[in-house]
């Protein structure tokens, strides 16, 4: 297995862009079962997406390589020749086949998102056999919401030997009151509205803008909904889909990671290719904890806190604090005057990090969904292992800090997510190196 090799205390300083968000291509990716020809850009680097493409590819979907002959095209990201690793930034996803209709286990078990091919299968082939999702141990992330959005459509589910097992004559619109706004929940309904007969109306509906850009990539291709950005969506379904394009908007969880990286140890550092507006409750928790901010279009500037306060932070759906920024900000608030305080409402079980940041000198107690934080600690370097994607961020993150040297065991994890994050932040001053071992499977 992979790891990192970190050397705390190197100032960050300098530029890092920000890649796509793999929360919002993925759904994007999987929205291509639904008929139509789709081109999609800043698609990023990451094993999830791989596991996409392999999955899609199983299901008949082409995904073609594009190359731009203009080496300004997206700050130069995009080449007219395959990078080292041959991945590029910008698909063309077309149907080879409309017959294959299942997701196996092999592919499944490793990526939770997998589940986002269910509703799309069931709106354009009329049946589905979906492996139950596996993924990052950070709670049980039921899909009966999904399943009972589907019943209510017109489709019949039978779960059997680990596999759900779904097929319909035809989807057929209604009301759906969802009782949590999930993301994935709300992301797998809306796409199999699109080709539902008749109005589907979502209420309690996800906001996080990734849904958001998964609306607009489809309405570019020929849906109707309405509502974007709000908690009610209302979609008319069509016949189908066309050709379109769309642009996966920049990865606001990395921009956070960033953001925080600075926090602790910046030396002026700007992040571009990153909207702002998505930001905002992240920012208020920085801003409370010292932090100051120079933001220009598509882009943030950010110095290390000198004295960093301790604060609070709850974590709740779009726009409230993500979920996914909760481990990242714990080394922040371990090193602060004062105690802080973090409660987890989205995911149990999502404290595992604290025991690895524990080893590295924080002072964190865990009580149910909260998270102690006594502050003023000298984090010290260790070996640590990473338990999920978000943990693995950070505790790369404490060991930035941290005094003297640090491995983080199970980078496959951050592979995950982050896309060539040591290379990103090696390119800004620290010192960390990955060190090569046996490829995960």
């Amino acid at each position: 297995m992979d790891r990192f090799h970190i050397v705390g205390g190197s100032p960050l300083r300098g530029e890092v862009i920000i890649s796509g968000s793999k929360n919002s291509a993925l759904p994007i990716l999987f929205s291509s079962l639904l008929g139509g020809g789709l081109e999609i850009a800043n698609v990023p680097s990451l094993r999830d997406i791989r596991t996409a493409f392999s999955l899609l590819s199983q299901l008949g979907i082409r995904a073609e390589p594009l190359f731009s002959e203009n080496p300004e095209e997206k700050n130069g990201r995009w080449s007219s020749s395959p990078s080292k690793d041959g991945w590029v930034e910008r698909y063309r996803l077309s149907e080879d086949s409309i017959s294959a209709h299942e997701a196996p286990y092999d592919l499944v078990r490793t990526m939770r998102a997998s589940i986002l091919c269910l509703g799309p299968l069931l709106a354009r082939r009329k049946r589905a056999r979906v492996s139950l999702p596996g993924g990052c141990l950070i709670g049980a992330r039921p899909v009966d919401i999904h399943l009972n959005a589907f019943v209510r459509m017109g489709a019949k589910i039978s779960i059997d030997h680990g596999y759900i097992d779904a097929h319909t004559s035809g989807l057929t619109g209604c009301d759906i009151h969802l009782p949590y706004p999930t993301v994935t929940g709300t992301e797998n309904i809306l796409m199999a509205a699109t080709l539902a007969r008749g109005v589907t109306r979502i209420f309690n509906a996800a906001q996080e803008p990734e849904v958001n850009d998964l609306a607009i990539s489809l309405n570019a291709r020929g849906a109707h909904i309405e509502g974007i950005g709000t908690s009610s969506l209302k979609i008319s379904g069509v016949d189908s889909l066309v050709d379109g394009s769309h642009t996966v908007m920049s990865d606001r969880i990395e921009a956070g990671t960033f953001l925080v990286a600075g926090a602790l140890l910046g030396d002026f550092l700007t992040i571009r290719n990153v909207d702002v507006s998505c930001l905002e409750t992240l920012l208020g928790t920085l801003r409370d904890m010292g932090a100051n901010f120079e933001e220009k279009d598509g882009s943030i500037s950010i110095s290390r806190i000198l004295k960093p306060r301790g604060t609070s932070a709850r974590t709740e759906p779009y726009p409230g604090f993500p979920t996914d920024m909760q481990a990242q900000i714990l080394p922040l608030m371990a090193i602060a005057e004062g105690p802080s305080t973090v409660v987890e409402t989205v995911f149990e079980n999502r404290f595992t990090h604290v025991m690895e940041m524990n080893r590295m000198g924080a002072n964190i107690d865990i009580h149910g969904s909260r998270a102690f934080v006594r502050g003023g600690a000298g984090l010290e370097g260790a070996s640590v292992m990473a338990s999920d994607l978000r943990a693995s961020a950070g505790l790369v993150l404490a060991a930035l800090i941290a005094k003297g040297e640090s491995e983080i065991q199970r980078v496959y994890h951050i592979d995950r997510g982050y896309e060539k994050i040591e290379t990103k932040l090696e390119s800004i001053g620290a010192r960390i190196k990955r060190v090569r071992g046996e490829e995960i499977s």
